[in-house]
């Protein structure tokens, strides 16, 4: 129309070249410092033999390298994907503000309006939907960080718990010929109450009020201690179970901070249902609450399961009570899948933040998609509780119960142990391999590498076990001449190890 001017965007070849190599040296002095911090990051990391923290810092760098090429794809693609004409009546379907009304098209929707269809995403959505998927990326790894530290601080004050039971009062109260009944035990006074020897229907509704409470109580702690060290080492052992407790955990955490393929198909579905439609403002925002409410009361269950198989099997106790580990207590025999479950928890309720977040700084606060106040103060009220609650709660709880398995982790071995482990392996194998001696004497190689193997391999277990079920988790089959192999025990104290021992 006559009286408008046509602004166009400049090109590079007519912008200045001391313009460009600006930005050039802004964008390179940036990216060199987010290197330099997490090569200062992993230094820390290393000096203070957190490997597992490592792997999970090497996890986000490739994460962050992943997103660098979907961004590079999508860019070197928006044209041709905004050439895609799709009919009308399928883009006038699951809009998220039910209107498909614009007056700025580009050259290519130019083109599919000519031939009566639209455009399957316009460059201008291309570059929005680069910005979500780094919005998500980045809300996923922070969230996953901030609840887990949460998580760590509310652990430390188990260590005052681990201290005392290096204490001759706490060697006093637990004297292992002190006769009691169950119910006078501090472990039954919790747990062995009329809502949970009588009424199954009521043992869940006071375990879900539980968690909210002293979800972990010292009585607790001591207890679960106990059953785990005496399942799997010996009675006098000093192992540091809290130490071991938040190694476990730092493994944990490497697997909840990736992105895995299931992540980015559920990212999908999540984008998908941000239909009209759909209303998920009154759903969506509910179900990582849900979930995570579900798992601290079957968490609770597991502790009160546990105290009553004790009662059940003998009411009167000599020593402290004990508990017996077993997988049987968790959801298909498996305690990781809680891990799982807490993942998908924060996966979704960050995915909640960042999409609320990226609206609000592309579209404004009251666009489309927040039109209802209701659907802004679910969002952000829900999001905060969810990780406070993942964080502070069910964390811990996780932490703890999930040593009741039949199985330990690997993290039993402290790092310089592990290490040390691995290396003396090494050597053994390579020993056994190269001499005649032990190759003239088939029956001295057999029990030569059933000791070594068995006591040496980082995944086999250094328990004292009280039952063939207890074992350290594997990752695969033992070889088939180790499969008549005698237990072999290894104690450990604060990071040492005190004595070994072999039994054929």
């Amino acid at each position: 129309m006559a009286g408008e001017t046509t602004v166009e965007e400049r090109s590079i070849e007519v912008t200045p070249t001391w313009a460009v190599a600006t930005v050039c040296l802004m964008l390179i002095s940036v990216s060199v410092l987010i290197e330099h911090l997490l090569h200062l990051l992993a230094k820390y990391f290393n000096k203070k033999k957190k490997s597992s923290l490592i792997q999970t810092l090497h996890k986000i760098k490739s994460d962050l390298m992943m997103l660098g090429f979907m961004s590079l794809i999508l860019t070197v693609s928006e044209k041709r994907i905004s050439n895609i004409c799709i009919p009308k009546s399928m883009a006038e379907t699951f809009l998220p503000c039910g209107t498909m009304d614009s007056d700025d098209y580009s050259e290519e929707e130019l083109k599919c309006l000519e031939q009566g269809k639209v455009s399957l995403l316009s460059r201008k959505g291309v570059n929005q939907l680069q910005y979500l998927i780094f919005v998500l990326a980045f809300f996923h790894s922070l969230s996953c960080v901030l609840t887990f530290s949460l998580g760590m601080a509310k652990m430390r004050s188990w260590e005052s718990w681990e201290a005392e039971t290096r204490t001759l009062e706490y060697q006093f109260t637990n004297d292992p010929r002190r006769f009691r009944f169950t119910h006078q035990t501090s472990f039954g006074k919790r747990h062995l109450r009329f809502w949970s020897e009588h009424s199954r229907l009521l043992r869940w509704p006071a375990c879900f009020l539980r968690q909210f409470y002293a979800s972990v109580s010292r009585t607790d702690y001591l207890t679960l201690r106990r059953g785990f060290i005496t399942a799997h080492f010996a009675k006098e052992s000093h192992f540091n179970f809290q130490r071991y407790i938040n190694r476990a955990l730092e493994k944990d955490f490497g697997m909840v901070a990736g992105m895995s393929w299931w992540i980015w198909i559920i990212s999908v579905l999540f984008i998908f249902f941000n239909a009209q439609g759909f209303y998920n403002y009154l759903w969506l925002p509910f179900i990582p609450l849900v979930m995570l409410l579900v798992v601290g009361t079957k968490l609770e269950g597991i502790i009160t399961q546990m105290c009553l198989d004790s009662h059940g099997k003998s009411q009167v106790v000599i020593g402290p009570l004990l508990v017996r580990p077993s997988d049987h207590y968790f959801w298909f025999n498996w305690p990781k899948l809680l891990l799982h479950v807490i993942h998908l928890v924060l996966l979704q309720n960050s995915f909640q933040l960042a999409f609320f977040a990226w609206t609000w700084y592309k579209f404004g606060l009251r666009s489309c998609f927040h039109e209802k106040t209701e659907d802004i103060i679910i969002k952000i009220v829900l999001g905060v509780v969810v990780h406070m609650l993942c964080g502070y709660v069910t964390l811990p709880l996780y932490a703890l119960v999930t040593q009741m398995g039949s199985s330990m982790k690997n993290a039993v071995f402290p790092e310089s142990v592990a290490h040390g482990l691995k290396r003396w392996r090494g050597r053994a194998r390579k020993n056994l391999r190269t001499n005649d001696y032990y190759s003239a004497r088939p029956s001295s190689v057999d029990d030569a590498s059933v000791s070594l193997d068995a006591s040496l391999s980082l995944d086999a277990s250094p328990s004292f076990s009280l039952h063939p079920s207890y074992s350290v988790d594997r990752e695969g089959d033992p070889p088939s001449d180790l499969k008549d192999t005698k237990f072999v025990a290894v104690e450990i104290d604060d990071g040492q190890v005190g004595k070994q021992h072999q039994k054929i």
